[in-house]
């Protein structure tokens, strides 16, 4: 999946560069992420809504949204709609909003997210509901390791802990950056795998931009009886070298000569 990860780096780099605003770094960082679950993992027809099995899809959650870029590209690429209506984001009267939302009937969107904090309480939500339900469907849910400074995040975990919901997986894209700089000096989530053990999750920690390793936890995951959450060792901003590792890349759109270098390091 090399050529798809590297065409939809170069559709975040130049969604957001149109657009003038966005979130380049937190969106190259989970590509390999979305990648596999959208081309390996998840259950999810393309034929949004007018599938007979769309009862029985599996459902994706963006909890940190502002990497929506990343998360448009991928649905467009696997034909959820048109590549060409990816360069209308964030722009007036666009269905592909800064942040996910349903209110603009976008295919593959389950649920509007962005306010950090609030997408993996919707997901045990979904999931509880499948389980009522005795839908087979997984909810996938994916998180920010900045956001998961926020409080409602554990209570959801707790939550899903209470009530065994084996049906939700949840991968953390663990960049260690967020917009006020690393997230060690903000606020420590260390040891983070020590305290989703106790929260009753089982964990396992991968290289977030190695597909081999994110496909074998997922599968792992999906044949667990457990709770399963995958931290996802990333990069922020990967792929582009002035990009990597720099929190000031977190919500600034790149200028002309900043995309032309960063095009061109893609190519290479």
């Amino acid at each position: 999946m090399e050529n798809f990860n590297k065409e939809v780096r170069y559709d975040i780099l130049k969604m957001i560069h149109a657009a003038k605003s966005g979130h380049p770094g937190g969106s190259l960082s989970c590509v390999e992420i979305l990648s596999v679950l959208y081309n390996k993992i998840m259950t999810v027809p393309s034929l949004w809504k007018k599938s007979p099995d769309f009862i029985s899809r599996d459902r994706f959650v963006l909890s940190k949204g502002h990497a929506s870029a990343a998360l448009y590209s991928v649905l467009a690429r696997r034909g959820f709609f048109s590549t060409q209506e990816l360069m209308t984001f964030r722009k007036l009267g666009t269905r592909l909003q800064g942040h996910p939302s349903t209110r603009t009937n976008l295919e593959g969107i389950e649920v509007s997210t962005g306010s950090l904090g609030q997408g993996l309480s919707i997901a045990v939500g979904i999931a509880l509901a499948l389980k009522l339900s005795n839908n087979p469907a997984y909810v996938y849910v994916l998180l920010g390791d900045g956001e998961m400074q926020e409080g409602s995040v554990w209570e959801a975990l707790m939550s899903a802990s209470h009530k065994k919901l084996d049906n939700l997986i949840i991968v953390i894209d663990k960049n260690n950056l967020q917009i006020d700089g690393d997230t060690s000096e903000v606020k420590t989530l260390e040891p983070l795998d020590k305290k989703l053990e106790a929260f009753g999750w089982s964990v396992k920690s991968v290289d977030g931009h190695n597909e081999d390793e994110l496909e074998k936890a997922f599968m792992q995951a999906r044949e667990s009886k457990k709770l399963c959450a995958i931290i996802a060792n990333t990069i922020k901003g990967k792929g582009v070298s002035f990009m990597e590792d720099a929190a000031g890349w977190h919500g600034k759109a790149p200028n002309d000569e900043e995309l032309r270098r960063a095009l061109e390091e893609l190519n290479a």
